[in-house]
């Protein structure tokens, strides 16, 4: 019983997650329309004051004498855009990717206090095994999008693993 509350409260703690990543991914693509845009709009800007002394900005002046204000404008670089966009992208994915790894480190220290003597012995025996395995790795990988494919990681994913293998171990070994 209490794992499968567990076990729903991790689903919906990644389904929120994921949700949250779709709005910023939203939120970016429309940032980056309208950068791409903003240079279509760019025109003459002429300043005139109105009957009540308020200065109005405005592309075609209602009346002479009106100042033509030089606004400088730029064209968009589409491939600053891009790459900016694809950082942007990456952070949000590694930072998606972090809060999933913590709310699975901590589930797993949750689990860890509430199991029995032999499953935890059992469980420190597997947390040693997949540290010795990850201590011992040249390349460490993770599984990709279709079966079979493979992202290898890089030096710092790879420290982090090596990290995150040993918190657990640690965790589950505590006095053993």
């Amino acid at each position: 019983m209490a794992g499968s509350r567990l076990a729903t409260n991790h689903l919906l703690d990644s389904h929120a997650a994921s949700r949250e990543t779709a709005r910023m991914k939203a939120l970016v693509t429309v940032a980056t329309l309208l950068l791409a845009a903003a240079g279509a709009w760019a025109g003459e800007v002429y300043k005139t004051t109105d009957a009540q002394g308020r200065p109005v900005y405005t592309d075609k002046p209602p009346s002479l004498p009106a100042e033509r204000l030089h606004v400088q404008s730029a064209t968009t670089d589409t491939v600053e855009v891009q790459q900016r966009y694809e950082s942007q992208m990456k952070q949000y994915g590694t930072a998606d990717q972090a809060a999933t790894d913590a709310a699975k480190k901590a589930d797993d220290a949750r689990k860890a206090q509430e199991m029995t003597a032999e499953d935890r012995a059992k469980r420190c025996i597997d947390a040693r095994q997949r540290y010795e395995s990850v201590m011992n790795a040249r390349r460490l990988y993770e599984p990709g999008a279709t079966e079979g494919e493979r992202r290898y990681l890089d030096s710092a994913e790879i420290d982090a693993a090596r990290a995150n293998a040993k918190q657990t171990m640690d965790d589950l070994c505590g006095g053993q």
